[in-house]
């Protein structure tokens, strides 16, 4: 479950995506976004925020689909001041399947078409038991929900397409599926938090690359990535010589929302379904597991039976 595998050179595209070489694209090159919907989850906070900063100055019509509509309202305030735009709030807790149906319904209630989802709201290694149903089976179902609109979406869009972007991070490397541990057991336990949250980090690839084998063919492009090490909250505590060293290696926040909105809205992107962007802005390679069809038919019905179990 470490980094250690036969065959397999995992540390080195770690290293190399720690550091990763300037990039030529910024937000100032996103064509004009004017008649395009996009939901970005997660769009109160950190690279959520930044991507829906950016879609807003481009003329998108955003909706920010997160937890708490306190914070959220406190974000599209402060976007309103930034941007002179307005995101509109969509209730969404990717931990309940139940929240999830109502959110898409909500949605769907109001719109017809659906050009961007950015599937960007994660749970970090804090939530021991919510990373697998809220980073993957969350984003999977409120995806399928919506794809009646994301399909609508295909035929309003400039470019004939539709896009879903799933953040995943360089976690993915550092693990595969274990099957026994998606749900709560002995298994699970086993694992640590910093364990559970690779695993479902490498689940977001896998996913990305099944939605695009499924929907290719209809006009949908499906991708995920790795937004890069990023600054956040969880360094406030650091003081002197730790703060030091974590800051030489993590990048401000704006940089982490780059490479999603690259593959969210260039022209360029168009050429990579199914592939995994890395920062910044760059196509690159997962581990060679997330690029096993078995393994990902097999997920894509596990996460079939999980829904239809909830809806019965």
């Amino acid at each position: 479950m470490g980094p250690v595998v036969a065959g397999e050179q995992i540390i080195w595209p770690m290293l190399q995506q720690a550091f990763p070489l300037k990039t030529e694209f910024s937000p100032e090159d996103i064509p004009d976004l004017t008649g395009r919907i996009v939901i970005v989850t997660g769009g109160n906070v950190g690279i959520g925020y930044e991507t829906v900063k950016a879609l807003l100055q481009h003329n998108a019509k955003v909706y920010l689909a997160a937890r708490s509509k306190d914070k959220a309202e406190k974000a599209i305030n402060s976007l309103k001041e930034a941007t002179g735009k307005e995101a509109i709030f969509v209730e969404l807790d990717l931990s309940s399947l139940s929240s999830v149906k109502k959110a898409a319904e909500e949605f769907l209630s109001k719109e017809s078409e659906l050009h961007i989802l950015f599937n960007n709201a994660c749970v970090t290694a804090d939530g021991y038991d919510l990373q697998w149903g809220t980073n993957v089976v969350g984003h999977y179902y409120f995806t399928v929900l919506l794809l009646p609109a994301l399909l609508a979406g295909v035929k309003s869009s400039p470019d004939h397409h539709a896009r879903v972007v799933t953040t995943a991070s360089s976690g993915a490397y550092m693990s595969t599926l274990h099957w026994e541990t998606f749900k709560d057991s002995p298994e699970r336990k086993k694992l640590s938090r910093e364990n559970l949250y690779w695993q479902s980090k490498f689940g977001n690839v896998v996913f990305a690359r099944q939605l695009a084998k499924r929907y290719a063919e209809q006009g949908i492009i499906s991708v995920s990535l790795n937004p890069g090490n990023i600054q956040s909250d969880l360094q406030r505590h650091l003081t002197g010589l730790q703060k030091k060293l974590v800051n030489a290696v993590l990048y401000p926040t704006p940089l982490g929302a780059i490479t999603q909105l690259y593959a969210g809205t260039m022209p360029e992107a168009l050429n990579h379904n199914g592939e995994f962007f890395i920062p910044w802005a760059r196509i690159g390679r997962c581990r060679a597991k997330a690029y096993d069809d078995e393994l990902g038919d097999k997920l894509w019905k596990w996460l079939e039976d999980e829904v239809k179990t909830h809806q019965a």
